[in-house]
C-alpha cells in the first residue's frame, strides 16, 4: 500500500530571485506585493498563529521598532494563516492588555496578511511539514527596492527572532550596495569594511606595498574605514 504523499508545498524562492507576487487582504487594507513597495526595502515575515506568546512578543518588538526600520527605508509586512478577524482581535488584545519588557499599549500599524488558504505561505515555502503542516514557520525574507530577495532566514516555531540582527541586516545590505564592499563577521556601522579581493597581480602588489588607502593583512584580505555617519546617511530614506 502506498504511503500518504507529503502535502503539496511549493519550494521557497532563492536569494537573487524576484519575490513571488501576490495580492492579499491585510489589517491595513489590500496590498499588491511587492509592486506597491517598489523603492523601499521590505521585511516579509511569517508567524505560526495569532494569540500565541512567542508571536505576541515578536509583534510587540517589531511594532516598537517600526520607526527605526522606517529610518533606513524599510517597511514591515507580516503573515500567518489565520483570518482577518482573528488578526484584528489579536492586535487589539496586544494593545489593550499585553505588557512585555517595558513595552505596553503597543499598536501594530504595519500590515498583517490573512492567508487562510495558505496560498502565499506556500509560494514562499513558509509551510515546513517536518515542523508543522498547519502553521507557518518563522520565515524572514528581506526584499530590496527592486523586488529581489536578498536574505532568507528560517526559525522553528519555538524560537523567537533577533530583531536587532534583522535591523543590522538591512543596514549591511544597503552599505554593501552603496559602497561596493563586503561586511565581516559581526559588522556594525562604523566598523571597518572589507574591500573586494584584488583582480590582478599588479593591484595586489600595490595593496601590499601600502599604495592604496586600506589595511591589508594579505593580498586577498584588505579592509578600510567607513565611518558610521557615512553609512547611516547612505541608508536613510530620501525625503
Amino acid at each position: 500500500m502506498e504511503q500518504n504523499a507529503e502535502p503539496n508545498v511549493v519550494s521557497m524562492p532563492r536569494i537573487g530571485d524576484k519575490a513571488p507576487a501576490f495580492k492579499a487582504v491585510t489589517t491595513q487594507g489590500e496590498i499588491d506585493f511587492p509592486a506597491q513597495f517598489a523603492g523601499s526595502w521590505v521585511i516579509l515575515f511569517s508567524h505560526p498563529a495569532d494569540f500565541t506568546p512567542v508571536c505576541t512578543s515578536e509583534f510587540m518588538t517589531f511594532a516598537s521598532m517600526e520607526q527605526k526600520f522606517a529610518e533606513v527605508n524599510c517597511k514591515l509586512v507580516g503573515l500567518s494563516i489565520d483570518g482577518l478577524y482573528s488578526h484584528i482581535a489579536w492586535l487589539r488584545t496586544i494593545k489593550d492588555k499585553i505588557e512585555y519588557k517595558g513595552m505596553k499599549n503597543v499598536e501594530v500599524k504595519f500590515p498583517l496578511i490573512e492567508d487562510i488558504t495558505m496560498e502565499i505561505a506556500k509560494k514562499y515555502g513558509m509551510i515546513q511539514p517536518g515542523e508543522s503542516s498547519t502553521k507557518a514557520v518563522r520565515a524572514v525574507f528581506v526584499i530590496d527596492p527592486k523586488g529581489i530577495v536578498r536574505v532568507i532566514i528560517y526559525y522553528p516555531l519555538s524560537l523567537g527572532r533577533n530583531f536587532d540582527e534583522l535591523h543590522r541586516i538591512v543596514i549591511a545590505l544597503q552599505t554593501a550596495d552603496a559602497f561596493s564592499v563586503a561586511l565581516p563577521a559581526d559588522w556594525r556601522p562604523g566598523d571597518d569594511v572589507i574591500v573586494p579581493p584584488a583582480g590582478s597581480c599588479g593591484v595586489a602588489k600595490d595593496r601590499m606595498d601600502g599604495k592604496e588607502d586600506m589595511k591589508c593583512y594579505d593580498w586577498f584580505f584588505c579592509t578600510k574605514k567607513l565611518d558610521k555617519d557615512t553609512v547611516l546617511k547612505a541608508c536613510t530614506k530620501k525625503k
